[in-house]
């Protein structure tokens, strides 16, 4: 009843009013105008980014960074050179409104949060250059709303409810292997960001609530203090205090000194062997950046987290998602330098 409510609102307009021809109504409750046809999209961060490629690769107009020649492999030929454009949002935005209006796109995408402050930005971007902008939900469990919202803005409705479909079947049977498992067996994880393996996310942020997802518990929990879930600086003391049993990272000089690291060496993940690393290529298994990526990840995560329950070849597994996902198709050596990243334990 409730999913039927819903979109009923989002055919009327929030306002209760039928939206017009060419008129969207996007996460945060905005009526955006957008052209019956959408070739050029101008993504304003990274997640928008994936976003935009996985749906209709034909309209992204440029990364927010260049792709390196490690990552381009694992993405069509026909985006592999596309410009770097920078980001609108974000931390170190550094795309302009010069570059936007140059650009010239049909649509500007944002997709992540949509909290006042993107709401404002994008008012503001909206209305200087009279582009169409919309703010797409980023949140994990909203992926599959996501997906059907900007396949029909980008007029793929067919693709956005098929990678819909895929994410919707990927939650419910996580969700079916998972539910009788007490909070208290489900592994306790921490996420080691940045060379030290210091930064790392609070429960509930974006860039960590795939951990929750796969069924863990992710130890740097403020409770329940009012404050910003996000990215935050940990101490070595705070890490030792909450000693995870399981670590997970992307960052490659953490997870090879780890194992050495006489602080590192007292907290029970090391001493159990329990730290992963994740693939990289052409983004982040985990985060990097918070986005369709993170499919993938999370169900490698989940096979970490609860190997008997899930018994999955991570090789096809992954040669699938990046066909349906990435357009590539994956031969044996692209899937050995994927996989090389997939580690744990020192011995491996």
């Amino acid at each position: 009843m409730r999913q039927a409510i819903l979109a009923l609102i989002l055919l009327l307009g929030l306002d209760g009013f039928p939206l017009k021809a060419g008129e969207m109504t996007d996460s945060a409750g905005r009526t955006v105008t957008v052209p019956g046809q959408v070739n050029k999209v101008f993504a304003s961060g990274p997640p928008a980014s994936v976003l935009v490629y996985v749906l209709k690769p034909g309209a992204l107009t440029g990364w927010p960074r260049a792709l390196r020649d490690s990552e381009k492999p694992y993405i069509a030929p026909g985006q592999r050179e596309l410009p770097e454009l920078g980001r609108l949002t974000g931390r170190g935005d550094t795309a302009n409104l010069e570059v936007v209006l140059k650009v010239a796109p049909d649509l500007i995408v944002d997709f992540g949060s949509i909290r006042d402050t993107y709401v404002s930005l994008a008012d503001s971007v909206q209305q200087r250059t009279s582009i169409p902008y919309i703010l797409v939900d980023g949140r994990f469990d909203a992926t599959p709303a996501a997906l059907r919202l900007v396949g029909k803005a980008l007029g793929v409705s067919g693709r956005g409810e098929q990678l819909a479909a895929y994410a919707e079947k990927l939650f419910a049977d996580l969700d079916a292997a998972l539910g009788d498992i007490p909070e208290d067996h489900r592994p306790r994880v921490y996420l080691a960001r940045g060379p030290d393996g210091l930064e790392t996310g609070l429960k509930g942020s974006i860039n960590t609530e795939i951990i929750e997802r796969a069924g863990g518990r992710n130890v740097a929990d403020p409770g329940d203090a009012d404050v910003r879930r996000g990215i935050v600086q940990a101490s070595m003391e705070q890490v030792l205090a909450a000693n995870p049993d399981t670590i997970i990272t992307w960052d490659r000089t953490f997870f090879d000194r780890v194992w050495t690291d006489p602080l590192w060496a007292q907290v029970d993940a090391v001493q159990r062997g329990r730290v992963y690393l994740s693939p990289l290529l052409p983004f982040g298994w985990i985060d990097r950046p918070p986005s369709l990526n993170r499919l993938i990840g999370l169900r490698w995560l989940a096979g970490i987290f609860f190997p008997d329950r899930f018994a999955q070849d991570m090789r096809e597994e992954a040669r699938e998602f990046y066909a349906l996902f990435y357009h590539v198709e994956l031969d044996d050596a692209a899937l050995d330098t994927l996989m090389a990243g997939a580690r744990g334990g020192r011995l491996q």
